[in-house]
C-alpha cells in the first residue's frame, strides 16, 4: 500500500467572500481537498449562522453543515481600512470566491480586473443567480427561483398536480459544485501557463445544463415534457412502487430480460404474453394499466421481502429511505458519510461527510466550523504580517472583529 501524501490542494489558499449556500458549499468542497479557506464575513456575519430551526450554541446547524475546515475573519466592508485588508488578503491568495450581486465587488474597489492585473496568477470565481451579464443580471436570486426558471421544476411533481421544487436545494448546491470544478480547471491551467482566470458562474446556467436529455428531447422533438411524477418517460418499469406495508420502493428494470424477471418474481407471468406489454414501447404506452397491476402483486408482501427477492433475481431495486434510515444505512456509514465535528469546548454536530475518496491524499481530519472572527488575529498575523498593536488598532477602529475560541477537531461518527 502506498503511504499517504498531503491532500490534493494543500498549499492553495482560498479567500472566501461568500455566504449562505452556493459559495460556502463550493469552498467546503475545496477545503475537503485540503485548501486553506479564509472565510471573510462582514460585520453582520453570514445570515446562515442564524438560520432556523436548529442551533448548536450560537450557530445554526444549516451553517455548520457547509463550513467545516475553514478559518473565519470578520471585516467591516463599509470601512475603508477593512476593504484595504480584504484587498491585501486577495492578493495573498491563490483563489477568490465571491457570491455578491454583480457589481458589488467593483463598488467596493475589489474589481477582479484590477486585482488580476496586479496578480495575473489569481483565480477569481464569481457565483451569482444569473451571471455577470445579461438582462437578468441584477435580479435577486434564490434556489426556489432558479429551480422554477430553469425548467427543472416544471418536470418535477405529480403528473396531475402542481410543480414542486426538489427537496434538496439543487440550484445552490449544483452552482457550488460547478464553481468548484471550474476553479480546479483554472488552477490546472495556471500550473501550465502561470496565469489565473476570471470565472463567471450563473446558478441558472448550471440548472439549465442539468436538464440534460430532457432538454435534448424537447430541442429535437419540439414537445414540451410535463411533470414526471414517479415515473420515467422512456421506461415503464423504472419508477416508484408501493409495497404491501405501504413502504415505497424503486425498481429500475431497463431491459426486456428484467421485465420477464419482474413478472416471474411477482407471480404475474400472464403479463408477459399480454399484447399491451409485449415491448418496452408497449409498456410505456399502456403504463396507466400496467402500474396498478404490478402494485396489486406488490401488495401481497412488505417492502423488505420484495427487496430481497428482486435483488436476488438481479433486478435493481431499492427502498425510498427516509433520512433516519439513511443515517443508519450500513453502506453510508462504511463510507464514513456521516461525520461528527467536535470542538474543544464541547460543541458537537453530526453532518454529511466528504464523498470524494482518495487512496493517497485524503484529508485526515475535519475541523469544526469557525465562530465568526475566530481566526481574525491569526490570519492577519500569519498572512499579512501585522503586529498585535496594528490588529488592536484595526479592532478599535471597527475595521475588523476578533473572537478567541479553541481550534476544533473531528471524530468520525
Amino acid at each position: 500500500m502506498t503511504s499517504a501524501s498531503a491532500p490534493a490542494l494543500k498549499g492553495i489558499r482560498v479567500l472566501d467572500l461568500t455566504q449562505v449556500l452556493s459559495g460556502p458549499y463550493c469552498t467546503q468542497m475545496l477545503s475537503d481537498l485540503g485548501a486553506d479557506i479564509i472565510r471573510v464575513e462582514g460585520a453582520q456575519t453570514d445570515v446562515a449562522r442564524g438560520m432556523p430551526p436548529y442551533k448548536v450554541a450560537d450557530d445554526s446547524v444549516y451553517f455548520l453543515a457547509i463550513n467545516r475546515n475553514k478559518r473565519s475573519v470578520v471585516v467591516d466592508l463599509k470601512n475603508e481600512a477593512g476593504v484595504a485588508l480584504v484587498r491585501k488578503l486577495a492578493l495573498a491568495s491563490d483563489v477568490v470566491v465571491e457570491n455578491f450581486r454583480p457589481g458589488v465587488c467593483e463598488r467596493l474597489g475589489l474589481s477582479p480586473v484590477h486585482l488580476r492585473a496586479e496578480k495575473p496568477s489569481l483565480v477569481w470565481c464569481s457565483i451569482s443567480g444569473f451571471g455577470q451579464t445579461g438582462p437578468y443580471r441584477d435580479r435577486p436570486a434564490y434556489d426556489l427561483l432558479i429551480q422554477a426558471l430553469s425548467g427543472g421544476m416544471s418536470i418535477t411533481g405529480p403528473r396531475d398536480g402542481v410543480s414542486v421544487r426538489a427537496g434538496i436545494p439543487i440550484g445552490d448546491i449544483c452552482g457550488g459544485m460547478y464553481a468548484a470544478s471550474a476553479i480546479l480547471a483554472a488552477l490546472y491551467r495556471r500550473q501550465n501557463t502561470g496565469r489565473g482566470e476570471t470565472i463567471d458562474i450563473s446558478l441558472l446556467d448550471c440548472q439549465a445544463a442539468m436538464l440534460s436529455y430532457q432538454a435534448a428531447f424537447y430541442l429535437h422533438s419540439g414537445k414540451v415534457p410535463g411533470r414526471q411524477g414517479r415515473e420515467h418517460d422512456s421506461i415503464a418499469t423504472y419508477g416508484t412502487f408501493v409495497a404491501g406495508d405501504g413502504v415505497e420502493i424503486v425498481i429500475a428494470a431497463l431491459s426486456d430480460k428484467m421485465w420477464l424477471t419482474i413478472c416471474r418474481v411477482l407471480g404475474c407471468e400472464d403479463l408477459v404474453v399480454d399484447p399491451r406489454f409485449a415491448s418496452a414501447a408497449d409498456r410505456v404506452a399502456h403504463r396507466a394499466e400496467l402500474v396498478p397491476l404490478l402494485e396489486r402483486q406488490l401488495a401481497a408482501a412488505p417492502a423488505d421481502a420484495w427487496m430481497k427477492l428482486l435483488d436476488r433475481a438481479g433486478v435493481p431495486v431499492g427502498v425510498v429511505n427516509t433520512l433516519d434510515r439513511v443515517a443508519a444505512d450500513p453502506q453510508i456509514n462504511h463510507r464514513q458519510m456521516i461525520v461528527e465535528l467536535a470542538a474543544e469546548d464541547g460543541r458537537r454536530v453530526r453532518v454529511v461527510g466528504n464523498p470524494m475518496k482518495f487512496a493517497e491524499s485524503q484529508r485526515q481530519y475535519n475541523t469544526y466550523p469557525p465562530a465568526a472572527g475566530e481566526h481574525t488575529e491569526a490570519v492577519l498575523k500569519e498572512i499579512l504580517n501585522l503586529s498585535q498593536g496594528e490588529i488592536d488598532g484595526l479592532v478599535e477602529a471597527g475595521a475588523v472583529a476578533a473572537r478567541r475560541r479553541p481550534q476544533a477537531k473531528c471524530n468520525v461518527a
